[in-house]
């Protein structure tokens, strides 16, 4: 499309009429799946959300979030914030962040890139360093395909290879760490018998070291910068399995939160901090948390704690993590191109667009919905509005999290009369979920209850329309089942907690005053998905969809 007016005309819909408010509201980490006391959305008291799903039952349905309806490889892949709120806006379904990574390493076009030439400059006399989530998880890592980057690096010239792996325990079984270790270990003693000098060189926990977002703790970065970079840690190992099975024995130790620790020689003197003439790759797929990081290594003029030494090095992604902040500038496999998204197109058609969330996901409801975009496609029109976060706390602490605040400020723009859309995201369900405290998951699922209906009680107010759904599943099952569905226990006969999305699907409601007679969602769409969202609500709005967006979802009878 081009930049013209005429080229973001949008078609009236014959049916439904313009100028009514509406309001999208995404419920992160929201799933459906059978009442159980592990079921944190059914055992908490949401009042609100019952009513929708026991309202109207033309207006209540069940939506995919995961797998290939949102551009990933499988369905057993589970889906996550970021594809969830690209789909969302963007209105139609884009390869996305693994199965990008998979395409490129399949084909072998990964090493054809200018990304991987550039680090590949290292090879002769430096050491190439990997940094990422070592999981199978599938949501920010695969350790099949850092298996696959070692073996392809070393077959294209690396001599000398040094792994930086973070433990999860969060998109996986807490635990899992030392088994991953294990399978990294053996690979790189293959390595070793081919001649390539190929090591572990340190670790730690996701949510302690390096793997922080949105700026919430430079402190979990500045861990990782001083094991990775400088070599320094309170933990010091000669062998990172042992490393990671002592760590775990600490008190109230798990794989979310290990201690950082370097891999030294006999002489205690560290394997592979990071040094002048080096390679780096980060090989997360997934974006948010390694932006930190990656600025920290590509920012000259970066002053958000002391990096102390600063290497000269050839630093690339896996992919680009900030499309907007060009972020790394060298990266392995391109990113998706999303271009007219709902949010452009709507606002190229005068829809004065208000955005809210708190800190940890306010880039969902702006950035991914947008396609990847940072920034406004018109100051005039639009409002993004972020509420801080709760910051050096563990968000079951303060499961009702930023709800209410997020509510009132966009219960303050739909009443104020200056937009035609509110879209918010509410994180409780998915942030508190990730804890595994299912106490605290009850709770902030009432409090994600208790924001919806400030939001609709002022919808209600202006006569309006709400839309209210989710990006994937969570909160409604905390626990690890075996083949048969039955929870799985550990050694010590405890209920093993899960703390990873599900593969479960979203609902989706619309209602509200201002909805018309008629409207209701179609029954030839029983495998809609996140895509088919946008041009529902660009429906709602009085406009057809671009015809090369996912089919709306709705339709209109005559009464």
């Amino acid at each position: 499309m081009g930049s013209s007016g005429d080229a973001w005309k949008l078609k009236d819909h014959p049916k439904l009429p313009k100028g009514k408010t509406v309001a999208v509201i995404v419920l992160d980490g929201w799933g459906e799946a059978k009442p159980n006391e592990y079921n944190a959305i059914s055992v908490a008291e949401t009042p609100v959300m019952d009513s929708l799903k026991k309202g109207a039952p033309e207006h209540w349905r069940l939506i995919k979030a995961h797998g290939n309806a949102v551009g990933l490889p499988t369905e057993d892949d589970m889906g996550n914030s970021e594809v969830g709120h690209n789909a969302l806006g963007a209105g139609r379904i884009f390869a996305q962040g693994a199965k990008l990574v998979d395409l490129a390493l399949a084909s072998g076009k990964i090493y054809e890139g200018e990304g991987f030439k550039y680090v590949k400059e290292c090879f002769e006399k430096g050491t190439l360093h990997l940094i990422g989530l070592l999981s199978d998880g599938g949501v920010h890592s695969r350790l099949d395909q850092v298996q696959l980057l070692l073996k392809g690096a070393a077959q294209h010239g690396a001599k000398r290879i040094r792994v930086h792996a973070l433990t999860d325990g969060r998109d996986v079984l807490d635990g899992s760490s030392v088994g991953f270790m294990e399978t990294l270990e053996n690979d790189l003693a293959k390595l070793r018998e081919q001649g390539v000098d190929a090591r572990v060189a340190s670790g730690g926990g996701r949510m302690y070291v390096t793997m922080d977002r949105y700026e919430n703790d430079w402190d979990v970065v500045k861990r990782g910068w001083d094991a990775q970079v400088l070599g320094e840690a309170p933990h010091k190992f000669k062998d990172p399995v042992e490393a990671i099975k002592k760590l775990r024995q600490e008190p109230n130790a798990n794989d979310q939160y290990l201690a950082p620790f370097v891999i030294v020689d006999d002489n205690g003197k560290p394997v592979g901090p990071i040094l002048d003439g080096d390679a780096v790759v980060t090989f997360n797929f997934r974006a948010d948390r390694m932006v930190m990081l990656a600025k920290a290594l590509e920012y000259e003029n970066f002053d958000k704690f002391d990096r102390v030494r600063v290497p000269k090095i050839h630093y690339a992604g896996m992919l680009q993590y900030d499309g907007e902040l060009k972020l790394p500038s060298k990266y392995l496999v391109s990113p998706p191109e999303i271009d007219r998204t709902s949010g452009e197109y709507l606002v190229r058609n005068g829809v004065r667009t208000f955005a809210c969330s708190e800190t940890v996901k306010f880039g969902h409801v702006t950035f991914f919905w947008n396609g990847n975009r940072s920034g406004y496609f018109d100051e005039k029109l639009e409002e993004y509005v972020e509420i801080p976060s709760d910051s050096g706390i563990t968000f079951n602490v303060k499961p009702k999290m930023k709800a209410l605040e997020i509510a009132e400020r966009t219960r303050d723009a739909i009443l104020s009369g200056k937009f035609d859309q509110v879209r918010v995201n509410i994180p409780n369900g998915d942030m508190v979920g990730h804890t595994g405290d299912i106490k605290a998951t009850i709770e902030a699922c009432k409090a994600a209850d208790d924001g919806v209906k400030m939001i609709l009680d002022a919808i209600e107010q202006v006569g309006g329309i709400y839309v209210v759904t989710a990006d994937h599943g969570n909160a409604e099952d905390m626990v690890k089942r075996n083949k048969k569905g039955e929870p799985l226990l550990d050694k010590n006969g405890n209920i093993q907690i899960l703390t990873s999305h599900t593969c479960e699907p979203v609902p989706i409601a619309i209602g509200g005053p201002g909805l018309i007679p008629g409207v209701r969602f179609r029954k030839d769409l029983p495998t809609g998905g996140l895509a088919n969202v946008a041009s529902t609500f660009m429906n709602l709005h009085g406009y057809e969809a671009p015809s090369d967006y996912e089919p709306t979802l709705i339709e209109v009878v005559d009464k």
